[in-house]
């Protein structure tokens, strides 16, 4: 893939998280200026390559899962703190989850504060392991989304929430952030999510998790960085 091809993919990941539409091509050569011509050969490279695909009612193009994943990974490999996309507006939800976390006496209750306040910053169902008990917050947040209007979607994602506190506990992921996206989640390829889980030890157990569920469109730059630094606060109050 070309330096311009993972602009472009990166350009259409983030808009397409934005606007909830498919990305047309006139948008992105303004972006980038340089023709619609241009773009559209561009998108057709990466259109072979299985990163976009062209929903039939639209001229735009949308992410697949093979596209988020490569996006995800771009973050990733930088192996540096996740720059957020907006920096005031991280900064001012850093500080909202460290007060949350830094006041909130009694572990239990300083988890679910925890997730409380992921759900009012992402948007997602937030999660958290408490003991053997998941911990689930903002379901309407979740069934809001464009994505799951339809009842046969609803109903593959309630699928993965009753399955999704066993499958943590069996699998245990090992890294402090974990990323499934769409038909990755072992527990729900058809669902159309993605979950982003961060590994803390707590008093409950060495790998206790904190993270949230939403759909394959979303911010991932600023949710990963957020649910990083919740696990790292988490792990800071909990396990002194």
């Amino acid at each position: 893939m070309t330096e311009r091809q993972k602009q472009l993919l990166s350009a259409i990941v983030e808009q397409y998280a934005e606007v909830a539409s498919p990305v047309g091509s006139s948008l992105l050569a303004k972006v980038f200026g340089v023709s619609s011509a241009t773009i559209r050969s561009e998108m057709a490279e990466l259109e072979r390559g299985g990163y976009i695909n062209q929903p039939h009612t639209s001229a735009g193009r949308v992410p697949t899962d093979k596209g988020y994943r490569y996006y995800v990974n771009g973050l990733a490999e930088t192996k540096q703190e996740i720059a957020p996309l907006d920096g005031q507006a991280y900064g001012r939800a850093e500080r909202a989850l460290s007060s949350r976390v830094h006041g909130g006496g009694m572990p239990e209750r300083t988890i679910r504060n925890a997730v409380d306040t992921l759900v009012e910053l992402t948007h997602n169902l937030g999660i958290a392991t408490i003991g053997p008990q998941l911990y689930m917050s903002g379901l309407s947040n979740l069934f809001g989304q464009p994505e799951f209007i339809q009842a046969g979607q609803v109903q593959s994602v309630a699928q993965l929430l009753d399955n999704l506190e066993p499958w943590l506990r069996e699998a245990a992921p090992n890294e402090p952030l974990s990323v499934y996206i769409g038909r990755e989640n072992p527990i729900g390829r058809s669902a159309g999510c993605s979950l982003i889980v961060s590994r803390f030890r707590s008093p409950f157990s060495d790998r206790s998790y904190i993270g949230v569920l939403g759909p394959t469109r979303q911010n991932y730059r600023d949710t990963m960085a957020l649910v990083r630094y919740a696990g790292e606060q988490l792990e800071g109050v909990l396990y002194e």
